[in-house]
């Protein structure tokens, strides 16, 4: 975790960076669309020319002003200080930022590109002071600031993070309650526990399906279940150039015996739903295409796949998966595919695991994995988030993936603010994934929390941007 939005791309850093600092652009609750935050209007002038005119009155929590120079200070000092751990590469299109006067920021960018408004919605643009922070390094965790509701009174890495609100905040998100902490649990065991014992009001992330199906039968200790609209998603990756997923009719063969509605009955209760594609269907432009692809799950044309392609089987395969990153049914969800696969008669399977930090460099530096698991939670909720990032020349974990028709279609919708010619791009891209497999989407995710009873808000802030917003909870003391 990161507090400087220099080293934050991780969704725990992401959920507590969106509550101390402003973006000249930001995502409403329940809306998918970038609206003005620290910005008052912001417009193209040109397909390559955005400038922003900021609100009047803007202070960091230090009591300091908010200026034109300190938006083109955040985003020059993400450039230059390009942490590896850090949300940089989102500025890809940028080449420079001016701030003619204090009330005016311009930034021009290298190509067209329409998601731009809602890349400055990211902590890749989260406003910092230029006169504090250093332009380049990070600045300390536990001394960050921000013009956001909330300002940070004490952190504790990996324990707990102290938040109060920000008496100099003049946005339109007032804070509703005065203080608020966000404490950490290693074990999801405990987290449901505390929830329980009333030692938290909101349990959030981290739950697993069996904790939160009993906690749905826990009304009578004051608890309740609540959930929205979510756009974490989970997916299957190839290595296109090892063998055997070299061979496209085993990365057909093992889409076509995948059964994503008993993924997410036996393995997840029903907290998630079956995906087709990698764009959620919350987001304009979605496309079933697996389903139009493959069907139902049918194991007998998979063998008919095999066999035509002159494949003796079972097919050994060698799966691989990080057992804590991505909460604590990640092995579930593995034995349930091995469990399908092998039961086709058609594969053997063979299941490892390591933890996350030797799994990236193993999966997406070495390529020593060829058929492993990966999740996803959207930087900015539109398509281009969730098919640039995985189909573009191999895309971020480097599958050795490319196809020109691919990529032609990308250069389309990101240069069209047009949403029609955009979804028209992104169903391409779509059918490409179902057409040539370099990955295989199993399931979206609704957010879901567990809360005490006067709690609320909670279920306000859940929708496509995945940002819980401090802002919008209240609690009524009994």
């Amino acid at each position: 975790m990161a507090l400087d939005p220099v080293g934050a791309y991780d969704l725990a850093s992401q959920q507590l960076i969106g509550n101390i600092y402003q973006n000249l652009m930001s995502i409403p609750a329940g809306g998918n669309k970038p609206e003005p935050d620290a910005a008052e209007s912001c417009e193209f002038s040109d397909p390559k020319t955005y400038t922003c005119k900021l609100k009047a009155g803007l202070k960091f929590s230090s009591g300091d002003p908010l200026t034109s120079e300190d938006v083109k200070f955040s985003l020059d000092r993400m450039v230059k200080i390009a942490d590896a751990t850090g949300p940089y590469t989102l500025l890809a299109s940028l080449k420079s930022v001016d701030a003619p006067d204090p009330a005016t920021v311009t930034m021009h960018l290298k190509k067209p590109d329409g998601t731009w408004p809602f890349i400055l919605t990211h902590n890749v643009a989260a406003i910092v002071p230029n006169e504090i922070y250093p332009a380049d390094a990070k600045q300390p965790d536990d001394k960050v600031i921000g013009s956001g509701p909330y300002e940070l009174t004490k952190y504790t890495p990996g324990q707990q993070a102290v938040f109060k609100a920000n008496p100099n905040y003049t946005g339109p998100n007032k804070a509703q309650t005065p203080n608020f902490i966000v404490t950490y649990f290693k074990e999801a065991s405990a987290l449901k526990l505390a929830i329980e014992q009333g030692d938290v009001d909101v349990a959030y992330r981290s739950l697993s399906p069996t904790d939160l199906d009993a906690l749905k039968k826990e009304s009578d200790k004051g608890i309740k279940v609540v959930d929205g609209a979510g756009t974490e998603i989970r997916y299957i990756t190839f290595n296109v150039k090892k063998k055997p997923v070299d061979n496209i009719a085993v990365r057909k063969a093992i889409a076509q015996v995948i059964d994503r509605q008993s993924i997410a009955t036996n393995v997840y209760k029903d907290t998630v739903t079956p995906l087709y594609s990698t764009v959620p269907a919350a987001l304009p432009g979605h496309k079933d295409s697996f389903k139009d692809a493959f069907g139902d799950p049918d194991p007998a044309k998979a063998k008919q796949i095999l066999a035509d392609a002159g494949i003796t089987t079972p097919v050994e395969l060698d799966g691989w998966y990080t057992p804590t990153h991505y909460g604590p049914v990640e092995v579930d969800l593995w034995n349930e595919i091995k469990r399908q696969l092998e039961g086709s008669g058609l594969f053997k399977v063979n299941l490892d695991s390591t933890e996350w930090d030797q799994y990236k460099q193993e999966a997406f530096e070495k390529g020593t994995y060829y058929f492993y698991g990966l999740g996803w939670f959207p930087d900015f909720p539109d398509g281009d988030n969730y098919l640039s990032p995985f189909m573009r020349d191999g895309g971020f974990f480097v599958n050795g993936y490319s196809n020109k028709d691919v990529n032609k279609a990308l250069d389309e919708e990101i240069a069209s603010d047009d949403e029609a010619k955009r979804a028209e791009a992104f169903g391409v891209v779509q059918d490409h994934e179902a057409e040539d497999v370099p990955l295989i989407p199993l399931w979206e995710g609704k957010q879901i929390a567990a809360v005490r009873e006067g709690v609320e808000g909670v279920e306000k802030t859940f929708d496509p941007a995945f940002q819980f917003r401090f802002w919008l909870i209240t609690k009524k003391e009994s």
